[in-house]
């Protein structure tokens, strides 16, 4: 027995799940809306990744203190206001994926290839990225390189994207110009244009019929959505909307000497290390090695620091550090202040156990080795008895529990 026509079957669910809501002005509208928080969430991760994976020509800018700070919370902050306007661009252009035949040319091959790149690789990317703001890893490849690497991807398939959909974007861009056409009808000025361009391309048409939701219904239900989602997560990365922050997986405020924890002294191997009472810092320079214990430290002059915490899944938060600043440790040493560092956490292995120190993190006054937190004693957990804290550094290369500091 023979079934239907797949022609005719995708026309009867295309008429099935079609909605006059939908149209090319919408998929515009909402695909500026995410261009933005696509390339807000790119350039901040190619600044954050440059810092933590540093090449030749990059800078470390140390003013303002919170520049790190503010790189992830908009980082993490837009990628969550990706996920509605992604889920809502969806929704406006999902009828298309009905066609048939699904390929007609070569520039419609091209388009869906690019389209279908887009989707599967943003998707991805926005899952992954809200799970691992809960430092949550379900999955066997490493997050931080294939995160990477999907950001060029996703930024690859979008300009393609838009140059293969440039002459529908362009006949829909100005929404004066589109509800003109509307009320002149379909045979007449620039609307007509419009839907020819967006039939080329295979996009929903620009006209608007009677229905329980107008384009600016829509919209308006898009945007309250993404805000209510940017408010009530944004607080883990901005103070002044901490007091709206239900959903975020990190509260400002909380924690031993109220900050957060990313990392604990158990997770990390160190809590018997750490609280030794034979603990030492070594420094070495020139191959001769000079070691400090926590008396000797704190017999250095000691500096306090208001400086902000900030961890790449979003989160931070601003304290009062105090202890030695790091360019007097290795001048104690006959080090230059202008010394490049490689210093080494107790711990005994894992990815940050080593880190890099650039010369612009020692030459900054602020860049201390924290003896105190918040006016106490650092608890185990924030690094006791000592650790890195420098202005516009990633939370990860604030090393806890420090060992060793060697000039380079």
């Amino acid at each position: 027995m023979q079934g239907p026509h797949p022609q005719k079957l995708t026309a009867a669910l295309a008429a099935k799940f079609a909605s006059p809501t939908r149209s090319t002005r919408l998929t515009v509208v909402l695909g500026r809306w995410l261009a933005l928080t696509f390339t807000i969430c790119f350039l901040t991760g190619l600044f954050s990744h440059g810092l933590q994976n540093p090449p030749s020509w990059m800078f470390f800018p140390t003013n303002p203190v919170w520049i790190y700070q503010l790189c992830q919370g908009l980082h993490v902050t837009a990628g969550i206001a990706s996920i509605p306007l992604m889920l809502a661009k969806l929704w406006s252009v999902y009828p298309e994926l009905l066609v048939w035949p699904p390929i007609k040319s070569v520039r419609h091959g091209l388009e869906r290839a690019s389209i279908a790149l887009f989707i599967a690789s943003s998707l991805l990317q926005l899952t992954t990225g809200l799970i691992n703001t809960y430092k949550w890893y379900p999955w066997p490849f490493p997050f931080r390189e294939t995160h990477y690497w999907l950001a060029w991807v996703i930024w690859g398939s979008l300009l393609l994207h838009i140059a293969v959909k440039l002459p529908a974007i362009m006949a829909n861009w100005n929404g004066r110009a589109v509800r003109r056409a509307e009320q002149q009808g379909p045979e007449r000025g620039p609307a007509s244009e419009g839907t020819a361009a967006a039939a080329a391309v295979g996009m929903p048409g620009t006209g608007v019929a009677p229905g329980r939701w107008s384009r600016r219904a829509f919209l308006t239900g898009v945007g309250v959505s993404t805000g209510a989602v940017v408010l009530t997560t944004a607080g883990q990365s901005f103070s002044w909307l901490s007091p709206l922050n239900v959903f975020a997986p990190r509260v400002m405020g909380t924690g031993p000497q109220s900050v957060p924890v990313n990392r604990t002294a158990a997770e990390a191997k160190v809590a018997d290390l750490a609280t030794s009472g034979e603990w030492s810092l070594a420094v070495t320079y020139r191959g001769n090695s000079t070691t400090f214990d926590l008396a000797g430290l704190r017999a250095l002059p000691q500096h306090q620091e208001e400086l902000p915490i900030a961890c790449v899944e979003g989160w931070s938060q601003t304290a009062h550090w105090s202890g030695v600043r790091i360019r007097d440790l290795i001048g104690a040493v006959g080090a230059p202040p202008d010394s490049a560092l490689r210093v080494t956490s107790l711990e005994p292995e894992g990815p940050y156990r080593l880190m890099s120190m650039p010369a612009e993190y020692v030459q900054d006054e602020r860049t201390l080795v924290a003896l105190e937190l918040n006016g106490a004693i650092l608890d185990v957990q924030h690094g006791y008895p000592a650790r890195i804290i420098a202005p516009g550094r990633p939370g990860v290369l604030q090393t806890k529990w420090l060992q060793t500091v060697e000039v380079l």
